[in-house]
C-alpha cells in the first residue's frame, strides 16, 4: 500500500537540500516554486510518518501481548487509530491541481437583471472581500466599471494568500466559485415588493507570480489605446489612457481604464492577460490529457449556474454539491467556508473514486 510514497519522500528530501543552499534564493521564482512543493510534500511526509509509526507500534504491541496479555488493550487502542491515519495519508496522495497554491484574480460581472444584477455583483465582491479578510488574505481592486445605481457592471480583484501550503492556497479554495450565481430578492428598484431573479457571473483565474514565468511574445499582442469613460458615457479622462490588449494566438482580450496613465493601465492589463492565458493553457492540458481527470465541479464557464442566493428565505444553495443552509445573511458577510468546504470535499471524493477505478 502507498507504493508511491517513497518517491515523494525522496523528492521532499532533495528539495530540502536545495532550499538549504543560499544560491537558490538568487532566483526568486525558483525559490517560490520549491517552497510551494516543499509545503505540499511536508503534509504527506508527516502523515506517512504518523501512519508508518502506528503500523510499527501495532506490530510491536502484538509481540509484547503474546508474552504479556496486559498489552492487549494497547494493541486495540493503536489499531483504532490506524484507519484515520491511513485515510488522511490517502487523501493527501490525491493529485492536486498544480495551480492550487497560486493567488488569484477574481472577476465578477453583472449578468441578466440590469441594475439589480450590478448591485448583486457588488454584494458578491463584498462577500469575497470579507471571506479573504477572515483568512488573513490581502485584496486589491484592479479594475471596476460601476453601474449608475451602485454595484458593478464588472469588477476585477486580486486576492493574495499567506501560505505556501497548496491546501491553504487562494486558488485551492476559490476555484470552485466560477460560474453563475443566481439571486432571488426584492430589488431596491421594485416598488411593488415583487421578488425578482437576476444573476452575476464569477471567473477565478490563477495569477502568474512573475512575468518571466509565462513568456508572451510582444509580436503576438495587438494594443489599442482610447479615451476612458465612466457610467453613462461620461468622460473621466481627457487623454487616451485606456488600453485594450488582444493576444492574437488565443483571441483573449483585456481592457483596462481605471488608472490615470496609459502605462499603469497597460501593466494592469498584462497582469490580467497573463492570468487568463495561464488558465487557458491549463484548460487545454485538462482537455488533452485524459489521464488527468477534470474537476466535475470547477468550471471556467460563466454560463453554468452553480448557486442560488434566496434572500426572502435567507437560504443559500449550491446546485453541484447539494449544500443548503439558512444563514444567507452570514454568508454574504463572508462566512463562506462551509459552502466552499462542501465543494472541496466533493472534488476530493470524486478524485478518490477515480483513483480506485
Amino acid at each position: 500500500m502507498f507504493e508511491s510514497v517513497q518517491g515523494l519522500l525522496d523528492e521532499h528530501a532533495a528539495i530540502q537540500a536545495q532550499l538549504s543552499d543560499p544560491a537558490v534564493y538568487a532566483e526568486q521564482a525558483l525559490a517560490r516554486k520549491l517552497g510551494r512543493r516543499s509545503a505540499q510534500l511536508q503534509g504527506i511526509v508527516e502523515a506517512y510518518n504518523r501512519w508508518h509509526g502506528l503500523t510499527e507500534d501495532v506490530e510491536a504491541a502484538k509481540e509484547m501481548a503474546a508474552e504479556d496479555p496486559d498489552f492487549a488493550a494497547e494493541v486495540e487502542q493503536l489499531e483504532e487509530q490506524l484507519p484515520a491515519a491511513q485515510e488522511k495519508l490517502r487523501r493527501l496522495l490525491i493529485p492536486r491541481d498544480p495551480d492550487d497554491a497560486r493567488n488569484v484574480i477574481l472577476e465578477v460581472k453583472g449578468g441578466e437583471g440590469g441594475d439589480e444584477a450590478a448591485l448583486f455583483a457588488g454584494d458578491l465582491l463584498r462577500m469575497y472581500t470579507r471571506y479573504a479578510e477572515s483568512r488573513g488574505w490581502k485584496t486589491e481592486l484592479i479594475s471596476a466599471t460601476e453601474s449608475d445605481l451602485g454595484g458593478y457592471k464588472d469588477v476585477q480583484m486580486a486576492v493574495k494568500g499567506n501560505s505556501n501550503d497548496p491546501a491553504e492556497g487562494v486558488y485551492a479554495r476559490l476555484k470552485f466559485e466560477g460560474g453563475v450565481h443566481r439571486v432571488q430578492r426584492v430589488p431596491v428598484t421594485e416598488s411593488q415588493g415583487r421578488i425578482h431573479t437576476s444573476a452575476a457571473g464569477v471567473l477565478v483565474l490563477p495569477e502568474v507570480d512573475e512575468p518571466e514565468e509565462l513568456e508572451i511574445n510582444q509580436n503576438d499582442l495587438k494594443i489599442d489605446v482610447y479615451r476612458s469613460s465612466g457610467p453613462g458615457g461620461q468622460s473621466v479622462n481627457t487623454t487616451d489612457s485606456a488600453v485594450r490588449i488582444t493576444h492574437l494566438p488565443t483571441g483573449i482580450v483585456v481592457a483596462m481604464q481605471n488608472e490615470k496613465s496609459q502605462l499603469q493601465n497597460r501593466e494592469a492589463g498584462m497582469r490580467v492577460l497573463r492570468a487568463r492565458i495561464l488558465a487557458h493553457q491549463q484548460e487545454q492540458i485538462d482537455a488533452e490529457n485524459s489521464a488527468q481527470r477534470k474537476s466535475q465541479i470547477r468550471t471556467m464557464d460563466r454560463s453554468e449556474r452553480i448557486r442560488t442566493y434566496n434572500f426572502p428565505e435567507n437560504r443559500i444553495a449550491d446546485h453541484r454539491t447539494g449544500y443548503k443552509a439558512y444563514n444567507l445573511d452570514a454568508v454574504m458577510n463572508g462566512d463562506l467556508e462551509p459552502v466552499i468546504q462542501s465543494a472541496i470535499e466533493m472534488d476530493e471524493q470524486s478524485r478518490l473514486d477515480a483513483l480506485g477505478e
